[in-house]
């Protein structure tokens, strides 16, 4: 008895890679991981992800934002 092609198929070449993974550009200052393509800056060394950059002024500077009336 003949095993089902797929499974033939992984004996023969391994599991296939079913996610492709974005490359790894390193952390961000609060340890999130950086990704290519992801929007980042640098401040005195430290590289932070765009979306976490509003939560490094107000924890690193004491940034206040507001919004205006």
């Amino acid at each position: 008895m003949r095993d089902h092609p797929v499974i033939e198929e992984i004996e023969r070449t391994g599991y296939p890679n079913m996610v492709d993974q974005p490359e790894h550009a390193g952390t961000d200052y609060f340890g999130t991981e950086i990704l290519s393509g992801d929007d980042y800056v640098e401040i005195d060394g430290e590289l932070i992800l765009k979306d976490n950059l509003e939560r490094y002024l107000v924890e690193e500077y004491q940034a206040k934002f507001s919004t205006a009336i």
